[in-house]
């Protein structure tokens, strides 16, 4: 067995297309960035999640026409600022720096980019008499996510909970106080519903109660009867003392 020398170079991994869940499709890149902000900050584990452009597309925007005057004050502009930074590196590294080496830098740059513009124009003039800018976009944002996260990152963007999300409670335990009670109180009905036995060991025999039904009596109002008074006749013998 051979081993590989510490000098060899590693052939890096060829990158591939992340897989996962789509959290999101979004038509412009800044909207699929503004959903992974809000996920990192509500305290969301972003790390492994992807923002990956479909259908990319090359856009040329063209900004003007191109003249002898357009380029060269678009070269004196970028000579200006290169002379600049020398002229500050100068300033710094001088044994006895002044101001003016900053100056007479960036109108040495400019004067310099000038002169390249202009080249550069008449060069290029019969081919290319406007200038532009490039970019690459992409037709669709989708923002691919662990499958194993997709649940709670659309939980968290619904505003329906906060991550992490809270600890289960524990089941809770009867007290001994409690199950103290429930002994006594089962002990004093049993006691309140027990019937004494009798003396000589015989066994109690529960006796039914039977609640007799009440009977209402009808009291019936008999009418009052006059009775004729009749007068005794008489008698002759009295009437004839």
């Amino acid at each position: 067995m051979s081993n590989s020398s510490p000098f060899t170079r590693r052939t890096s991994a060829p990158p591939t297309v992340p897989r996962g869940d789509v959290l999101g499709e979004y038509e412009s890149y800044p909207e699929a960035q503004k959903v992974v902000d809000r996920l990192a900050k509500a305290d969301f584990a972003v790390k492994g999640m992807a923002i990956v452009g479909s259908d990319l597309k090359t856009v040329e925007r063209i900004t003007g026409r191109l003249s002898y005057g357009r380029a060269a004050l678009s070269g004196a502009a970028s000579g200006a600022w290169l002379g600049l930074f020398f002229g500050m590196l100068l300033f710094l590294f001088s044994p006895a720096p002044e101001l003016s080496f900053i100056v007479a830098a960036g109108f040495i740059g400019s004067g310099f980019g000038m002169i390249f513009g202009i080249t550069t124009y008449a060069i290029n003039r019969r081919r290319r008499d406007f200038s532009s800018t490039h970019q690459v976009l992409a037709g669709s944002y989708q923002i691919i996510i662990d499958p194993s996260q997709t649940a709670r990152a659309r939980q968290v963007l619904a505003g329906g909970s906060t991550w992490p999300p809270p600890l289960p409670e524990p089941p809770a335990t009867p007290s001994s106080g409690g199950t103290t009670d429930t002994a006594a109180d089962a002990g004093a009905a049993a006691d309140a519903g027990a019937v004494d036995a009798p003396a000589d060991g015989t066994p109690a025999v529960d006796t039914p109660v039977v609640d007799a039904p009440v009977v209402d009596t009808l009291v019936v109002d008999t009418p009052a009867v006059d009775a004729p008074v009749v007068e005794a006749p008489a008698d002759d013998a009295a009437a004839r003392r």
